[in-house]
């Protein structure tokens, strides 16, 4: 597990450090920072966007799991566990496409 969470943490590291060292070398070239502010939201909205579909296929995932659990170890509670896993699910799915407007609406106010 350490491997695995060293290998994804120095993989972010050396893709954001590289987008920072690229967009010095934009801003030195042109001599302006009015697109500055429109920039960090776009970087935002973006951020703010794969967050949350990381964070509700996370969320999903375990939902159905647990959910399929349940069901093998009582096949019998498979009709009582259908429908508040559907609407788990759903209020899940929601919180992802809110996030989603959330981000729109960010990149619309520059």
């Amino acid at each position: 597990m350490k491997k695995v969470m060293l290998g994804i943490s120095s993989a972010a590291l050396v893709t954001l450090y590289s987008f920072a060292a690229l967009a010095q070398e934009a801003a030195a070239a042109t001599g302006s920072n009015a697109n500055d502010k429109a920039s960090w939201a776009f970087m935002a909205a973006g951020l703010a966007i794969g967050i949350a579909a990381f964070g509700g296929a996370l969320g999903q995932g375990r939902v159905a799991s647990a959910a399929l659990e349940g069901i093998a170890r009582n096949p019998g509670a498979a009709s009582k566990l259908g429908t508040p896993m559907i609407l788990g699910l759903a209020l899940i799915e929601s919180l992802v496409l809110y996030a989603f407007v959330i981000a729109f609406l960010m990149q619309g106010k520059v």
